[in-house]
Order: C-alpha cells, then sequence, then structure tokens
C-alpha cells in the first residue's frame, strides 16, 4: 500500500507542474500584452493627430486665392461676372449715345446758323438800298417818311433775330470785324483808327457775316 501512494503522490506532483506555467511563458505574455497596449496607443495617438492636423488645415484654409502682393481674389460667380459685363456695357451704350446727342445738337445748331447766315447775306442787299435811297430823300416827303418807317420796322426785326451792325468809326482798326479800303492821312485821329465807313458790316449770334468797309487813318 505504501508503494502505491508514492506512485499516485508522484503521478499529482507532474500534473500539478504541467498545469503552472513557467516563468518565461508567463513575462512573454505580459510582455505581448505590453506591445499591443503600446501599439493600440500609438495608434489612437497617430489617428487624433491626423484629426487634429485636419481641422487645422480646414480652419487655415484661405477662402479665396492670394496674389503676389498679399491681397486675396475672391472667385465671383459667373452670374455676377455676367452682371457687371452687362452693367459695363450698358454704361459704355449709353455714354456712347450722350456723346452722339450732343454731337447731333451740335451740328443742328451749326446747319441752323449756316443758313440763317445765307438769309441775312441775301437781305443786307436790300438794307443798303434802302439806306441809299433814305440818304436822297428830301426832307417832309410822305413817300420817304413812308420809307423810313418801313426801314425802321426791316431793321427792328433783324435786331431780335440777332444781326447786329459793327461799329467802325472812330474805333481801332480791327482785321476781324473791318476791311480796309483806302488810308487817310488825319491829324485829329490816332494811327489805325477807322476814319470813315463806306458799307456797314453786320454781325449774327458773333459770327461775322459781312466786314466793314472803311477807311483807316494814320
Amino acid at each position: 500500500m505504501s508503494e502505491e501512494k508514492k506512485v499516485q503522490e508522484e503521478m499529482e506532483k507532474q500534473e500539478t507542474v504541467q498545469e503552472e506555467p513557467s516563468e518565461t511563458e508567463v513575462n512573454s505574455e505580459t510582455e505581448e500584452k505590453g506591445t499591443d497596449d503600446v501599439d493600440t496607443s500609438s495608434d489612437s495617438a497617430k489617428t487624433e493627430e491626423v484629426q487634429e492636423n485636419k481641422e487645422a488645415s480646414e480652419n487655415e484654409a484661405p477662402k479665396g486665392k492670394t496674389s503676389f502682393f498679399g491681397k486675396k481674389k475672391e472667385k465671383k460667380d459667373k452670374k455676377d461676372q455676367q452682371i457687371a459685363d452687362l452693367t459695363d456695357r450698358l454704361q459704355r451704350t449709353m455714354a456712347e449715345f450722350d456723346n452722339f446727342r450732343k454731337r447731333t445738337e451740335k451740328e443742328k445748331a451749326s446747319m441752323y446758323i449756316i443758313g440763317a447766315k445765307e438769309i441775312v447775306e441775301k437781305i443786307l442787299p436790300v438794307v443798303d438800298n434802302f439806306e441809299r435811297g433814305l440818304a436822297t430823300a428830301q426832307e417832309g416827303d410822305a413817300f420817304a417818311d413812308g420809307m423810313k418807317m418801313i426801314y425802321k420796322q426791316l431793321m427792328t426785326t433783324l435786331d431780335e433775330l440777332g444781326v447786329k451792325p459793327i461799329e467802325a468809326v472812330g474805333q481801332p482798326f480791327d482785321p476781324n470785324y473791318h476791311n480796309a479800303v483806302m488810308h487817310v492821312e488825319d491829324e485829329s485821329l490816332g494811327e489805325n483808327v477807322v476814319a470813315e465807313e463806306l458799307q456797314k458790316g453786320y454781325t449774327y449770334k458773333d459770327f461775322v457775316i459781312r466786314h466793314s468797309m472803311v477807311k483807316v487813318a494814320n
């Protein structure tokens, strides 16, 4: 009986030795767990770092392109660009039309003046004949008095239209208004002074229709 007990005790010792893990196995398992923990912690740290970098890049990303001088160029929408183009074309068209209107009005005014000048030029010989006839008429003549009234009415009408006679006698000679046909010596007059008017000159709205034909002293 004692031998059988010994055999059973030895078998039980061997089973307990087999069931208990060795120190090396324990150490290897703890190392593997540690490495696993380190790997998981490093992976989580990397993911957090990537997320932070992504958020920072989104926050710092510029809304528009930056030019060489540091000014931001915001991208325009196609509709805004079309509106700007149409507005610019409208403004240019309005400016061109305004210039055309002003040019047309100026041309009309110049054409009106040219036409009026031609009419006045044809009337002036009639005025000259009135003045020559009245200069030779006798005083107290009823016919001459009637002619004077017609002449006065004609000159009033011309004055209202803007036709003015040019002052000549006693005025300094001005080639813009006077046409010198003769020179005389007269000590009572100054140099280049109009001594006599041979034919009256007229202007129409500051435009010379006919120069005064004059004698110039000295």
